[in-house]
């Protein structure tokens, strides 16, 4: 069986207690390999040698770093089937989707390598003669990386290039449910000739690994994306030792369908805005808010679309739906279903866990539909994280709007309609993050800021310049060229009378 150690101070190492872990399939159950199982000792050691590493990688040249980067890139690049054949193995969504997550991954690496001649400071007038003033980005010591599951690839290459292009080192916690493609992250960053020490590995879990890395007072930044349960926790975890802390958190997303939209792309959208990744997403559109004159239309449309829908392993050309990540998402996925039943909805599609057959080696639910659901209702307001949308009626755009920004969260939102004036209106009033006009509530691009308002996170963002700015320390600087003592005196002339 292969095995995956963890990779700290530039070694592949086995973790200090020599316990092991097995990364599991989640459509087959097959057991893709052995992975080393960290605890605070490997966490210690990891942040020792970020920490040893840090003063040679801020002090070379950020072009230097960028033309590291972009190698990792177009290794990422030409290792694009292999990686995402991995990705289908090991979290379950279907190739297609899995080639866009490394997609992801290399569309950030080569921003980020580009952004090493772009580290952009300021130069502003003094206040006195014969003098200069500028600021300068600084970059800001260990970041402490925990990753999710869901996007094994992109969501740890959104954060850990822009990090590495700043100056900063890293000590990264992968999701335990995915371990190996984060291993082979690693890899294609050594190979690309990232130094030693700058970036560390390390499995386990979140109450050991990752609270060690919380908790350890050499490092002074944390990015973490998650559920908000444990983003409360990183917070309250981090906040004793004033560290930086970026959140993503978060979402229940919604897509308003107008009865002027087309309802043919407005279900397309629909469909995989909310079914694609099995609604594995932060950005998922589970949430339906369809105007009362086409309602009805709209749900037949989307009962015959979903279940068309093929469940299957991903790596099958056929399938169009993987599993769901393991068993505990199978069962709280359920769960949401039958409270949503006992409070009044009606499942029109779907609404099982699929277990005959091959598909009885896996985890997978049946792509549901939900109607009949009021936006106070449980499964309106919590996000779900499964194959699960659920349609609300509304009578005016304006109620639309208000049900949207009605939930907690506020990551990403959609709106179908063919009238330019309420368009606007929507992109004014919508408050999430992200706002999309006749498309659904999935895909962001690298070179715009990511991330949502209110409980979806603590206001930073990824992705873009705005990456920039949570990586660094500005350094205001001074310089006085005239040799000089010089008083500050300044006089404003008078207007005239």
């Amino acid at each position: 069986m292969d095995f995956y150690p963890m990779y700290i101070g530039g070694r592949w190492v086995e973790a200090r207690s020599g316990r092991r872990f097995t990364s599991v399939n989640p459509a087959t159950g097959e057991v893709l390999g052995e992975v080393a199982l960290g605890d605070r000792e490997d966490v210690q050691a990891a942040v020792e040698a970020a920490r040893d590493a840090f003063d040679a990688w801020r002090r070379m040249p950020a072009p230097r770093r960028g033309e590291i980067l972009f190698r990792a890139a177009e290794l990422l690049g030409r290792r694009k089937e292999q990686l995402a054949r991995r990705m289908t193995q090991e979290m379950g969504k279907v190739l297609m989707e899995a080639r866009g997550d490394v997609q992801e991954a290399i569309d950030m690496t080569y921003y980020m390598a580009g952004e090493g001649r772009r580290l952009f400071g300021e130069t502003v007038p003094a206040e006195m003669p014969d003098k200069m003033a500028m600021a300068v980005r600084e970059p800001i010591g260990v970041v402490g990386v925990i990753t999710p599951w869901n996007f094994p690839i992109a969501i740890p290459s959104w954060k850990i290039m822009p990090a590495l292009i700043c100056g900063n080192t890293v000590v990264f916690k992968p999701a335990s449910d995915t371990p190996i493609l984060a291993h082979r992250l690693v890899e294609i960053l050594e190979e690309a000739g990232v130094p030693p020490g700058v970036v560390n590995l390390v499995y386990g879990p979140g109450g050991t690994v990752g609270d060690a890395i919380l908790a350890h007072p050499d490092v002074p930044v944390i990015t973490f994306t998650g559920s908000n349960e444990a983003g409360v926790h990183v917070n309250a975890t981090a906040a004793p030792l004033l560290k930086r802390v970026h959140l993503e958190l978060g979402g229940k997303n919604a897509i308003i369908v107008m009865d002027d939209a087309d309802l043919d792309l407005a279900v397309e959208g629909v469909v995989w805005s909310a079914l694609g990744t099995s609604g594995q997403r932060c950005t998922a559109a589970s949430r339906v808010l369809a105007h009362r004159a086409i309602k009805d239309q709209l749900v037949t449309k989307l009962v015959e679309r979903i279940r068309r829908l093929r469940l299957g392993d991903g790596l099958d050309p056929d399938t169009d739906v993987g599993p769901v990540v393991n068993r505990q998402a199978l069962e709280r996925i359920h769960g949401y279903v039958e409270e949503a039943r006992r409070e009044g909805a009606t499942v029109a599609t779907g609404g099982r866990i699929v277990d005959e057959g091959p598909l009885a080696r896996g985890f997978f639910y049946a792509p549901t539909l939900l109607v009949e659901v009021r936006p106070e209702m449980r499964v309106a307001q919590e996000e779900i994280f499964g194959p699960v949308t659920a349609v609300i009626e509304v009578s005016s755009l304006e109620e639309a709007i208000r049900i949207n920004n009605g939930v907690r969260y506020g990551l990403s939102s959609a709106i179908y309609t063919r009238d330019v004036n309420g368009a606007f209106r929507a992109m004014r009033d919508l408050m999430t993050g992200l706002v999309y006009v006749n498309h659904g509530t999935i895909g962001s691009e690298v070179h715009l800021p990511f991330g949502g308002m209110r409980q979806t996170g603590n206001g930073h963002r990824e992705a873009g310049r705005a990456a920039i700015d949570f990586y660094t320390e500005w350094k205001s600087i001074y310089v006085d060229f005239s040799g000089r003592l010089q008083r500050a005196q300044i006089d404003i002339p008078q207007a005239p009378s």
